[in-house]
């Protein structure tokens, strides 16, 4: 089991919880007819936010994975990347530095984040000034 987080562009998810989670299960399926190994084929926000991330999480598959393993192999990451998504699959004893370094190139670089492992499922999209702000989370 992985601790899952995903970014994406705020104006293709929609604002409902419900909707958004009706969205976030056609994005998962997986068949925009691509690989998902390469961010070549997202959007430029998102595959900034990639070529960044993968510097502390490297990836495990695709174009970005290295040869040479990290010392610390639980610093791999599984990234699934998609038109308007990216899903990522971290190590648990990596999941705080993952959900924090996620976060804060979330809002760097503008895009949504969505807390895919946690109880409320919490949703955050950028607001004007760059920061972060949960906009729905699922009711307890």
């Amino acid at each position: 089991m992985s601790y899952d987080l995903m970014v994406f562009l705020p104006a293709s998810a929609p604002a409902d919880r419900e909707e958004f989670m009706d969205w976030y299960d056609e994005q998962t399926e997986w068949d925009e007819g691509h690989s998902y190994h390469d961010p070549i084929v997202t959007a430029p926000s998102l595959s900034d936010l990639f070529k960044e991330l993968v510097e502390t999480f490297p990836a495990m598959n695709g174009p970005y994975a290295k040869s040479d393993l990290p010392t610390d192999e639980t610093t791999l990451a599984d990234y699934s990347i998609g038109k308007h998504v990216i899903y990522i699959c971290f190590s648990w004893p990596k999941a705080e530095q993952a959900y924090a370094e996620l976060h804060r190139l979330a809002a760097k670089h503008k895009v949504g984040f969505f807390d895919v492992s946690s109880d409320t499922g919490a949703v955050w999209l950028p607001n004007a000034d760059g920061q972060l702000k949960i906009v729905h989370e699922q009711q307890e």
